[in-house]
């Protein structure tokens, strides 16, 4: 018999919020900024998921894309060119019970994966469409937002990337210039 389908949305929510409540946590202890950048990346992937689960997927997205994304790319260019991270700090994991820890989340990790993987196979582990309603999943705030940025303004969101990356390009060059000199 197949477990209830609010129970799959329970564990997974719980699962989420105490991976994003421990990276947190592993975010403000870290002596390396490298490493906290990595670890609030986790909590940004981590809360994005919370949202998608709640029904927010407009926003689960943007919370990848902008913030686990953009502002973390910005992050680590300051890091980058302040010379703050060093060699030696960068591994968090130290010793085999880290190794250990970090295999066993892996492992679960792609566990998950397996089983939504096998949900196209087999109807009975298939979740909800909609955890929130119970009825069919409206993707109306993706497409209402999707559609015109990708028919209409595709000019201007594609001159806007090339833009971001010339400005990415120029602060590199910048930063190496005085590192030489």
């Amino acid at each position: 018999m197949p477990a209830a389908p609010g129970l799959f949305y329970q564990v997974h929510f719980y699962l989420f919020g105490l991976l994003a409540i421990a990276s947190a946590l592993a975010f403000v202890t870290r002596k390396s900024p490298i490493s906290a950048a990595l670890w609030l990346v986790s909590v940004m992937f981590n809360l994005a998921a919370l949202y998608v689960m709640l029904g927010a997927h407009f926003i689960g997205a943007i919370q990848v894309l902008v913030y686990a994304g953009a502002i973390m790319v910005v992050f680590l260019f300051v890091v980058m060119l302040l010379n703050l991270g060093h060699a030696d700090e960068l591994s968090d994991i130290r010793g085999k019970w880290g190794r250990l820890a970090a295999g066993g989340i892996g492992i679960a990790l792609l566990a998950q994966v397996m089983v939504l993987a096998r949900t196209r196979f087999m109807p009975s582990l298939q979740p909800p469409t909609n955890p929130v309603f119970g009825g069919a999943l409206d993707l109306g705030a993706v497409n209402n937002v999707a559609k015109p940025l990708f028919t209409e303004h595709l000019l201007a969101f594609e001159l806007t990337s090339i833009l971001l990356l010339a400005a990415i390009v120029g602060a590199v060059v910048l930063g190496r210039r005085k590192g030489v000199a």
